[in-house]
């Protein structure tokens, strides 16, 4: 606290490749004047590696600058910027229905923050604030099988179980009847996928599949994907590479098979939902399916946030496989 008793703001700035400080910052105020705000002590944040680690490594190409920015970001790519979208915290300041709760917001990882109160979503009372983090992952999930149409009874193919991959395999497999294959190469996922209660196979190689979604990050992965597709299927492109160049494979049974290859973004709200769905019925629903104590598995680390500048850094080298990652605001407990 300083002599005031304000407390000191603070938020994590990426100011060089693959580096990071936490540094003094004002609360931000983005909001025009007709338009409550509410002010948030923030609980936990989140990291989960896609996104996050294309960021803080500066591998944004300069033609995605603009249409990368998250939602509250400050500065421009490459740096400085202040980045990420999993923010849970505390109404400390506003409404008076929203004074006390526990809500969820796309806000970077700083200590405290006011932005206008239609940007914040509650937390249901049965999704514990620790799990809450997952929010935009799991929104990114539910998207994804927006996009990729997935049916009662399908067999479906998941390659790559990172945090969007993982959540996507879990909620294909509650569709009735639905044949779901998880497949990574990292082995400690199969404990992981076992404890969501989906199949998982490394080594799978039917090629019958009516739907695989590839969320591997690796162009490999998605090699494999398309070889798993069965006549007609349909393969949904869930990785962002960045500036990654990507050799896709459109030879063989592409043509033969009658393949489609189709990505999927968050950013956009699935086509066919469009009609009916807001971006914040969306989140809402997302939360909600957060209630589901098994997921917690996914959260696979947690530190405090003045050690965020070391945490990721570790969790961004090319060789980590850290799936979600807690940050937790002790100031705010």
């Amino acid at each position: 606290m300083t002599a005031d008793h304000t407390p000191r703001v603070r938020a994590f700035w990426i100011t060089g490749p693959a580096h990071g400080e936490i540094q003094p910052t004002n609360p931000d105020l983005d909001a025009p004047d007709s338009e409550p705000t509410v002010e948030i002590a923030t609980l936990y944040t989140g990291i989960s590696r896609g996104t996050e680690s294309l960021v803080f490594n500066g591998r944004i190409p300069r033609s995605e600058h603009g249409r990368m920015r998250a939602p509250f970001q400050a500065g421009d790519f490459p740096w400085p910027v202040r980045h990420g979208y999993s923010n849970v915290g505390r109404v400390v300041q506003g409404p008076a229905e929203l004074q006390g709760r526990t809500v969820f917001s796309l806000f970077p990882h700083q200590t405290r923050f006011r932005v206008p109160a239609s940007a914040v979503v509650p937390v249901p009372d049965n999704v514990p604030a620790e799990r809450a983090i997952l929010a935009a992952n799991m929104e990114t999930a539910i998207n994804g099988v927006w996009d990729a149409q997935a049916a009662v009874g399908e067999r479906i193919a998941v390659v790559g179980c990172g945090v969007v991959g993982a959540l996507m395999a879990w909620l294909c497999q509650r569709l009735p009847g639905a044949r779901v294959t998880a497949v990574d190469t990292e082995p400690a996922r199969h404990g992981i996928l076992s404890e969501l209660g989906v199949c998982f196979d490394p080594d799978l190689q039917s090629d019958d599949h009516d739907l695989v979604i590839h969320a591997s990050g690796n162009p490999a992965g998605l090699d494999h994907a398309i070889a798993l597709a069965g006549t007609e299927g349909r393969i949904v492109e869930m990785s962002w590479y960045g500036d990654q160049p990507v050799s896709v494979p459109l030879g063989g049974a592409f043509h033969s098979r009658r393949l489609t290859l189709r990505a999927s973004q968050v950013g956009r709200v699935s086509p066919e939902r469009r009609p009916a769905w807001t971006h914040r019925d969306r989140l809402e629903l997302a939360l909600s399916l957060l209630a589901s104590p098994e997921l917690d598995v996914l959260i696979d680390g947690e530190s405090d946030f003045e050690a965020l500048p070391e945490t990721m850094t570790a969790l961004c080298r090319d060789d980590s496989t850290a799936l979600c990652h807690r940050v937790r605001y002790p100031e705010n407990h």
